[in-house]
């Protein structure tokens, strides 16, 4: 009996292993301005292989949160792999003001940089994030053996979640209809990726026409297809179906145009599988990882807003997609062995004049007119200066120079140019609340509620000096149509959470979550450091 139960025992020990495996391949999908209720919303039209399949074979976070403003796609691709905030990344804005140079910079941006596979847009790298990224972490702990490749649209989205020391990272070029990259990265496109640019997938993408998929009577969960609140694309007279996509990429940017349709995520998958297939991930012991990026929903989202059919039919195309991608995987990654995590860098607020015509309070938010404005009504006080340098992401940088050779520089002047300001933002229309530096670095980083929020996205040597927040439902925009987002308010930082495959039980949590916990997650997951920034914690009901 004991032989037997020794064999027993022995004949276990596989099945056990391969149970608690590390995943051979970690997929990270960033879904740009997606809220979590459209997992809802659309879930009867869903396919079982898509969303579906990570919700009722994953594990759902139905109540997750970005824990910061901004909510932009810069600090939230960052915060998702980095599990900090921009008070700790460095990442405060997708561009911010940067005093010493006196002018905007972008968060990826480098000027030491130039691109790789066109000649343009290219100057990018991760050097402002200041922190490493669970990418950076698995690199380091496998001695740089784990591959780590990253696909966008958008140079952000692949640039800051592959992290300081990856194996590529990829990003459309819209001049060109090609995937590049810049010499952070390498001297010349691989064998793979060139390959993959010779098959001009975005010219097959703009020979199509784009009609819905489904009767358009059936997309009952959002507004009509004749919208006064979406933008109208060149040559077309009402924003409304079918847009035949060959007579209009000449007035729309030409192959930029891929990223305004939904087939922008369906190359962006179609380059992912490249990268798998080029790369080898997923083929060894060791764990590797790819993080993809789909930026298309946000181009539209932004164009047309969270009720257009065109967004609704996105998603729908989306959700397809990542069918066929999670099949490919199965096939060639095998299923059980990769995990997948999938999340939003931000939500998106519903139209303003939307809101406006239906008698909720919303508004549009003007920073330039608020500039002039301030400038001029300072002028009483400081006559003959400049004293607000610029406004910009919800926050003021007063001019330091315009108190210069002032014995009173750091003192009264400053302080009462501060009071003035503050008063006078508090009594424009739209601004909830305004908090100065002195305030926010006494405050504490944990803190609650919207302050919290403004604490753990102010980087003091990124950010003003003075911030403030506005009200809901307003925001800073150029016209009536289209949408955005940025705000501290529910509709901006629900975001989905959604974790699938091995290592991850099955079930949901209303819990409340952020996002900068999926990375100390995956760190747990991997057996590896936490990222070196990293404040937010595992999500337990995930792993246990």
């Amino acid at each position: 009996m004991r032989c037997l139960a020794l064999i027993l025992f022995v004949g276990i020990l596989p099945l056990c292993g391969v149970a608690q495996n590390q995943p051979k391949l970690v997929v990270g999908i960033v879904v740009d301005q997606m809220r979590q209720e459209y997992l809802y919303r659309y879930e009867s039209k869903f396919s079982p292989g898509g969303f579906n399949r990570l919700v009722s074979q994953g594990f759902m976070l139905r109540n997750a949160h970005y824990n910061y403003v901004p909510t932009e796609t810069g600090p939230g691709h960052a915060s998702i792999y980095t599990g900090t905030t921009p008070a700790i990344h460095g990442i405060v804005a997708n561009d911010w003001y940067d005093r010493t140079l006196k002018k905007d910079v972008n968060c990826v941006g480098d000027d030491q940089q130039t691109p790789v596979g066109s000649t343009k847009g290219g100057k990018v790298s991760p050097a402002r994030m200041i922190t490493t990224t669970i990418t950076d972490e698995l690199k380091f702990a496998t001695q740089m053996r784990a591959k780590v490749v990253g696909v966008s649209i958008k140079d952000r989205g692949a640039v800051l979640p592959t992290g300081h020391m990856p194996d590529g990272a990829y990003w459309y070029d819209g001049s060109s209809g090609n995937f590049i990259t810049s010499t952070y990265y390498k001297t010349e496109l691989p064998a793979w990726a060139q390959k993959f640019n010779q098959q001009k997938l975005a010219d097959q993408y703009l020979a199509l026409e784009w009609k819905p998929l489904l009767p358009i009577e059936q997309y009952t969960e959002v507004s009509v297809d004749d919208s006064p609140y979406e933008w109208k694309w060149k040559g077309k007279e009402k924003a409304t179906f079918p847009y035949k996509l060959s007579e209009l990429r000449k007035e729309n940017g030409n192959y930029d145009l891929v990223a305004n349709t939904p087939w922008g995520n369906t190359i962006v998958a179609e380059m992912a599988k490249a990268a798998v297939a080029g790369e080898s991930l997923g083929k060894d012991e060791i764990t590797d990882f790819l993080a993809i990026s789909f930026s298309s929903t946000d181009r539209i989202g932004h164009g047309t807003g969270p009720n257009s059919i065109e967004l609704a039919d996105t998603y729908l195309r989306l959700d397809k997609t990542l069918e066929d991608f999670f099949t490919y995987l199965d096939k060639e990654v095998g299923k059980g062995n990769y995990t997948v995590f999938l999340t939003a860098d931000h939500g998106v607020a519903e139209v303003a004049q939307y809101m406006k015509d239906k008698r909720v309070p919303a508004g549009y938010f003007r920073p330039a007119y608020v500039e002039a404005g301030l400038n001029e009504y300072l002028q009483k006080y400081f006559p003959g200066k400049t004293i607000v340098e610029k406004i910009t992401t919800e926050q003021v940088y007063i001019n330091q120079q315009a108190f210069e050779g002032d014995p009173r520089a750091t003192g009264i002047d400053l302080l009462v140019a501060t009071d003035l300001i503050t008063k006078y933002l508090l009594s424009t229309d739209g601004i909830a609340q305004v908090y100065t530096l002195n305030t926010l670095r006494q405050a504490s980083f944990d803190e609650d509620g919207i302050r919290g929020k403004v604490v753990r996205g102010f980087h003091p040597k990124r950010c003003g000096d003075i911030a403030f927040v506005l009200e809901p439902g307003w925001y800073s925009w150029g016209g009536v149509t289209g949408s955005t987002h940025g705000s501290a308010y529910t509709y901006d930082t629900h975001i989905p959470i959604v974790f699938y495959g091995a290592g991850i039980k099955p079930g949901a949590s209303a819990q409340f979550h952020t996002i900068t916990d999926i990375a100390p997650t995956l760190s747990v997951l991997l057996k590896i450091k936490f990222p070196n920034g990293a404040t937010g914690q595992p999500i337990t009901e995930i792993l246990d």
